[in-house]
């Protein structure tokens, strides 16, 4: 058992040492060359940053704030306000992208209801960031500091990385400090987490810990491959299950919210579904077929317009493989909008091309603009096709003292039904300064009234 030990590290060491730089010899007290990732480290490190946010967060009584308890036993909605306002502490990473600029880029989660965002570098140096912008659904935000001489990493092509490949995962896991952890990439394009709104991860069994969210996932060139940003933790503890955010992915996102303040992500129009053995069978499909099947072409949208129809299966776009819903909805989602992408697809049997142009998704995160009484949520169109869902609550907005939570469900506003984002943003347009919403929370339904 000890040799076979000792042989797998010596395969380690000498897939390290093919990389000239990352795995520079260096030699033991014997004078024998060893491989080492320290001179890659050396030039990465001081790109990798330390973030530390500081939010103010309002304690509600959990009873006063609920509004079957208020509505019950007739307690006035005054009472309902914040009790006291705690400082709450917490740490992550992040990655300098635009040394020139000062352009930093995290996940979301990391700074999400931040009051403040402290960024620590290397060097011990300190500097306050401001928040450029972000993409809860992507869970990426961007950060910009003032600050002279510092270090940007390289963005490799993530969508050549292979199963197999040498990674390192630099962070700040627990608040300890920067920290580096050594793995391979063990699976691509991971998505059906649940974990974020359009997931496409990197998986790797390189040690992700709390605190390691928003550092660099690097090869061993040094590039940038991935963002850190989650892990399967049924103990509570890293099992060697981590996710990264491809690099190409976040670059799309970064430099839409660098150049428009904002993201916008394509759909052209159609409901989707994973292939199962079962629906293999009654599609007369081959064993074993991947792909992602149509259930629903919507009237007026792109994908009728170019001719898609239910029962269809995708399997690429743009020659790009399509195995699952969730890798063809990243696909079409980041294809630019008003781009035209080619889909190869079944239909009765027979493949075919179709070309279908990239149209804009009506779902949206971020404040909804037309109305003072929900600024501070954020929506997105519900999956089953009913109500749209808050995102997202900011705890010091009047929504959240109304009793809004993460997860709510607008069914109608002012008994108006609404089924998507372009329907809560209509009936919004005509409301002044009242509205009854009828919110889905769980498994009850009830109304609530802000004003």
């Amino acid at each position: 058992m000890k040799k076979r030990v000792l042989l797998g590290a010596f395969a380690l060491c000498s897939a390290l040492a093919l990389n000239a730089n990352a795995a520079l010899p260096i030699s033991d007290s014997q004078g024998e060359q060893l491989p080492s990732l320290s001179p890659m480290l050396k030039e990465v490190n001081p790109a990798v940053v330390n973030i530390a946010t500081f939010s103010t967060q309002k304690v509600y009584n959990p009873l006063l704030n609920d509004p079957f308890f208020r509505r019950f036993f007739n307690v006035p909605e005054q009472q309902a306000r914040p009790q006291q306002q705690r400082r709450q502490a917490s740490a992550g990473s992040g990655v300098i992208v635009d040394a020139g600029e000062g352009t930093i880029v995290t996940n979301y989660h990391v700074i999400k209801g931040a009051d403040e965002i402290q960024v620590s570098l290397e060097d011990g140096r300190n500097f306050e960031a401001t928040l450029v912008g972000a993409d809860p659904e992507v869970d990426i935000a961007v950060l910009h500091i003032e600050a002279d001489k510092l270090v940007d990493l390289p963005i490799s092509n993530s969508d050549k990385l292979n199963v197999g490949d040498f990674v390192v995962a630099i962070g700040n896991p627990f608040g300890l400090g920067q920290t580096i952890t050594t793995g391979v990439v063990s699976a691509l394009g991971r998505t059906g987490l649940g974990i974020e709104g359009y997931e496409n991860f990197i998986q790797t069994d390189a040690s992700i810990n709390p605190g390691n969210s928003g550092g660099a996932l690097v090869n061993l060139n040094g590039e940038l491959i991935g963002i850190n940003t989650a892990i399967i933790a049924p103990g509570g503890g890293n099992v060697g299950i981590g996710f990264a955010i491809p690099a190409n992915m976040m670059r799309r996102v970064a430099d839409q919210i660098l150049d428009h303040g904002e993201v916008t992500r394509g759909q052209i129009g159609v409901a989707i579904q994973d292939i199962t053995p079962e629906l293999q069978e009654a599609f007369d499909l081959e064993n074993g077929q991947k792909g992602v099947l149509v259930t629903e072409v919507m009237e007026d949208s792109e994908a009728a317009k170019a001719g898609l129809k239910s029962g269809d299966v995708i399997l690429s776009v743009d020659g790009r493989d399509t195995p699952n819903a969730g890798q063809l909805r990243h696909r079409i989602a980041f294809s630019g909008i008003g781009n035209e992408v080619k889909l190869d697809i079944i239909r009765d049997g027979d493949p075919m091309t179709v070309a279908v142009k990239v149209g804009r998704s009506d779902s949206q995160s971020g404040d909804v603009r037309l109305h003072k009484l929900l600024k501070g949520i954020g929506v997105a169109n519900s999956p089953d096709g009913e109500g749209v869902v808050i995102t997202e609550v900011d705890p010091q907005s009047s929504a959240a003292a109304a009793g809004l939570r993460s997860d709510d469900v607008i069914l109608s506003v002012n008994r108006s039904k609404v089924n998507t984002v372009a329907d809560l943003d209509q009936v919004l347009s005509r409301v002044d300064d009242k509205l009854l919403l009828q919110i889905r929370r769980g498994r009850g339904v009830f109304y609530l009234v802000l004003r």
